[in-house]
């Protein structure tokens, strides 16, 4: 059987913008892939069938070293703020196989991440680790199933080659799948062009891919800038319910789609603090989980920016309008991080006291290094272990319990299981000893996140090792 007829159905309408927003070319072939993860329930979603297909054709496709004849792969072109500084970018490391097109007509960017050098690898060699491409695989699937809207993990390669980091590590490559890689960061790139055609080609293609509702609005940016800032909202609000540190919200990692996008340097937070963060890298805390809103914030504005031709003909007048929009930010934020947070109360209703009763329970919870988590999970089930029998808390709690908690809601808000840092590490450890059976258990139970299992308690609990500074790596 050949990697074509699988099931893949390519409509590469990308490749129709101009050239300059693309460059074709095909994965750099690996020496000796090896299937490592295969995604069967996506793969099914996606209406592949590789039942057919023996382990080292499917190495094969999903390693890029055999492509489909129907597809003509690419690396896009994009920019970005990276810590607050612009930088001419591109997918240095990855390349879109194509855009396959489901049964029911849904579109999908399929992406290999780690294959090889492109046009824009400014010195990189294109590769990627074996474990930040399994980390990625993990985070992923645990967002999608945490009902996140998010990029997804296909496949998981390992290449037969070692990658030079701090110390030489064996490469992988993985498939990622995204309702498209368009980025505010792309927007950008198109606006250091001065190219108002282009902008205008970018802007429709974008309302036609992801948002057609919008077609014949009198002025379609400003509805394209409203669309994605309220689904960029509703993702950081999603973060915040679960205790989420993406880690880098750079404007290149955020998608016109509204999907979580990019997982390298996350983590989940456990004892609450909104300065968490652990990236090796983020020295200041710019993207530390309190501050995740206000990078939200800044990231839109960056975003409107690049729309202000065509917003309007006056240059002020454009500015002026897009200013109001980007103050609406705060005010649409608070009222659904406000519902967000009744939601894991289960709390009914409009009562001016709600805020007070929330800020509370997260001012406790701080000053007693309380699991996020396991706080709402102790709410929902009304069991409590004896850091929570102390009189600040009974007090609050008395308060709490006087507004009838609906505790169907709760188990609609809080998860039950999350990605714990230690078990991800435990399983990434094990994998690259050729043992992947702590990484399928951990897989396993996140498949259903909002469900008690006490059958894998040892998943509920943080890392017991308290004094330890857990840091994450970006995988470049």
């Amino acid at each position: 059987m050949s990697s074509s007829n699988i099931g893949w159905n390519f409509d590469n309408s990308y490749l129709t913008l101009s050239k300059m927003m693309a460059s074709k070319l095909s994965p750099v072939p690996v020496k000796d892939p090896k299937i490592i993860l295969y995604n069967q329930q996506l793969a099914r979603e996606l209406g592949l069938d590789v039942s057919s297909v023996s382990k080292e054709n499917l190495a094969l496709m999903f390693s890029g070293n055999m492509i489909p004849s129907t597809t003509t792969p690419w690396a896009e072109a994009y920019a970005g703020h990276q810590f607050g500084h612009f930088v001419m970018l591109g997918d240095g490391r990855a390349i879109v196989l194509g855009e396959h097109i489901t049964l029911d007509k849904k579109r999908f960017d399929i992406q290999f991440k780690g294959s090889g050098i492109t046009p824009y690898s400014r010195n990189g060699d294109g590769r990627a680790a074996l474990g930040p491409m399994l980390r990625e695989y993990i985070i992923s699937e645990a967002i999608h199933h945490l009902h996140i809207p998010t990029t997804r993990s296909l496949a998981v390669v390992s290449t037969g080659q070692n990658v030079m980091r701090e110390t030489l590590l064996p490469g992988a490559i993985l498939t990622r799948v995204a309702a498209s890689h368009i980025r505010v960061g792309t927007f950008e790139f198109v606006a250091a062009q001065k190219n108002i055609n282009l902008l205008q080609e970018l802007i429709m293609y974008c309302i036609h891919r992801h948002y057609p509702e919008l077609k014949g609005e009198k002025i379609p940016a400003l509805q394209l800038f409203r669309k994605v800032m309220n689904r960029h909202i509703d993702l950081i609000v999603h973060y915040m319910r679960i205790g989420f540190i993406h880690g880098v919200l750079n404007t290149d990692n955020v998608a016109i789609s509204g999907e979580s996008i990019d997982y390298g340097p996350c983590a989940f937070m456990d004892s609450y603090d909104p300065k968490t963060k652990f990236s090796s890298i983020d020295h200041q805390g710019r993207y530390a989980y309190g501050n995740q809103a206000n990078i939200a914030k800044w990231n839109m504005a960056r975003f409107a920016e690049t729309l202000i031709p065509m917003i309007d003909v006056n240059t002020d007048k454009a500015v002026e309008i897009l200013e109001t929009e980007i103050e609406t930010f705060s005010k649409i934020y608070h009222q659904k991080s406000l519902a967000m947070m009744r939601g894991k109360l289960g709390i009914e209703g409009d009562n001016e006291e709600d805020n007070l009763l929330i800020e509370e329970l997260l001012l406790w919870m701080n000053n007693n290094q309380a699991d996020y988590t396991n706080t709402f999970r102790a709410l929902m089930n009304k069991k409590f272990n004896t850091q929570y029998q102390n009189k600040e808390f009974e007090v609050w709690y008395k308060i709490f319990e006087a507004r009838k908690p609906n505790v169907l809601k709760m188990r609609q808000f809080n998860p039950v299981f999350i990605p714990r840092n230690h078990k991800v590490e435990e399983s990434l450890e094990a994998a690259h000893t050729n043992n992947l059976e702590p990484l399928q258990t951990l897989l396993k139970v996140l498949e259903d996140p909002y469900k008690e299992d006490e059958q894998h308690a040892s998943y509920l609990e943080p890392d017991p090792k308290k004094d330890k500074t857990y840091k994450t790596f970006c995988g470049t």
